[in-house]
């Protein structure tokens, strides 16, 4: 009898990952939690150094300039972070988007459509819980776009320091919603906060690029010709007036991220695998130290809560976030008639959109771009951002706790390998060799447990035969 076709009602939701992908989910995971805690670590330094008696040196080291003025690259340490080294962040984050696009959860539509929806209104909702919050308080709508970033980093060191593993489809389910929630972020930036363009760097910045695909094309190996073609084409897109780290995400997504004959990882792999490490590792972790340094006190505590900026900024990421993440998800689930996978429940969705509610990295930069020359706001709104990301990570950590043991039964049936072949069972549950395998082991462990048997049963006979 020939196999019915899917219905629409057969798509599941956060069902399982494709064992390919689930490493390179897995893979990518691992070193943003690892970049993570460094990230909180750095987080916390800048912080205590900034509040501390000697925090004149803070300011000192993050004013201090350095770098050729007649390239027009004589930038403070605090602009080399935000500038430089978060292209290298926003590099990796253009390779993961081609990945995603051409290979991962984002290259079937329909599969797309519910994360691409979810990251939307994700950060649509806390655009307009402040919005509404500053229209109605009177405040400043230039700080629209902060809370509407994910820090997947900052989330994943949170899953660690509580000690939680997430069944690798909400890992999955996070690591999509950080890659959309990059894009749009990367594009509000472009749009939204471009000074006055320079064509003539401009121009030079897109010719760098185009010599960097055609060099890519024609399958030009070696760091020594991309690293200074890099270097060039960042400097020119500095120049432009367009933010620099443009130039990293369009040379992120140039890159081929399919694997031809032969390949055992693409390009693009091969890259993200070497620089991720410096950008979880180095490069995000140096943009904190230098950009999460405020002065903290019981005064500035209490203003994040009766400004309409910076209360604004918090309930975009507490309730905004969570909100529009849930709802977009709901809904797109829904009217597609998608169903939940039916180990997990409503409640993990809602846990993981708490989660990304943890907007560090990105939002600090959108609100050092949105209030430049303000540097009194730029630090309250970046105040407002510690205690809206603080309150989200409390928030999601207690939900997930509840949930704790649901997943830890999860995880371990996700990595049971009782073959040991390397592979998980659940993937080869449909594999003939696997159960001829399994059976094997079984026939060999009942053998073992008869024979067992047969001599605690001589041993007993033997003991009870009279002297």
């Amino acid at each position: 009898m020939p196999a019915t076709a899917p219905t629409p009602t057969d798509r599941k939701f956060l069902g399982r990952l494709s064992l390919p992908e689930r490493r390179y989910i897995a893979d990518a995971l691992r070193a943003e939690t690892v970049g993570g805690v460094l990230l909180l670590i750095a987080a916390v330094v800048a912080l205590v150094w900034a509040n501390a008696p000697f925090k004149a040196s803070y300011h000192t080291v993050q004013d201090f300039y350095i770098g050729p003025a007649a390239l027009g690259l004589d930038l403070s340490i605090q602009h080399w972070a935000a500038d430089g080294l978060l292209a290298i962040f926003f590099f990796v984050a253009g390779i993961e988007l081609k990945r995603e696009l051409v290979a991962g959860e984002l290259r079937d539509p329909k599969a797309a459509a519910l994360p691409v929806i979810a990251a939307i209104c994700g950060m649509a909702v806390p655009a307009l819980v402040y919005t509404l919050v500053n229209v109605f308080g009177s405040g400043s709508l230039d700080g629209w776009a902060v809370p509407t970033a994910t820090d997947i980093a900052f989330a994943l060191a949170v899953l660690a320091v509580i000690g939680t593993s997430l069944p690798s489809a909400l890992r999955a389910f996070l690591l999509t919603l950080a890659v959309v929630d990059d894009l749009f972020a990367i594009l509000i930036i472009a749009i939204f906060f471009t000074s006055d363009i320079d064509f003539a760097a401009l121009g030079g910045a897109f010719a760098g690029l185009a010599v960097f695909w055609l060099l890519l094309r024609m399958n030009v190996r070696g760091w020594y010709v991309y690293v200074p073609l890099a270097l060039v084409i960042w400097g020119l897109m500095y120049n432009s007036g367009v933010h620099a780290t443009i130039a990293g995400v369009a040379m992120g997504l140039m890159l081929r991220c399919t694997t031809r004959e032969g390949e055992e990882q693409s390009p693009g792999e091969h890259i993200e695998h070497l620089v991720r490490p410096v950008s979880a590792g180095l490069a995000v972790p140096l943009f904190a130290l230098f950009s999460a340094g405020v002065a903290v006190s019981g005064g500035a505590i209490a203003d994040v809560f009766t400004q309409p900026v910076t209360l604004g900024v918090v309930l975009g990421l507490v309730v905004g976030k969570a909100v529009g993440i849930f709802g977009g998800t709901w809904l797109t689930a829904r009217f597609t008639r998608a169903s939940l996978n039916s180990d997990l429940a409503w409640p993990d969705v809602f846990a993981v959109a708490s989660l990304a509610g943890i907007g560090f990295t990105v939002s600090l930069l959108i609100g050092e771009l949105a209030f430049v020359g303000d540097a009194s706001l730029t630090d309250e709104v970046k105040a407002s951002v510690l205690v809206g990301s603080l309150i989200a990570a409390v928030i999601a950590s207690v939900l997930l706790k509840l949930r704790v043991r649901k997943y830890q039964a999860l995880v371990v049936e996700e990595e049971r390998d009782d073959d040991q072949d390397g592979i998980p069972d659940i993937y080869e549950e449909d594999n003939p060799e696997y159960h001829l395998r399994m059976a094997a082991i079984h026939e060999r462990k009942a053998a073992e447990h008869r024979e067992r048997a047969r001599l605690a049963g001589a041993s007993r006979d033997e003991a009870d035969r009279p002297a």
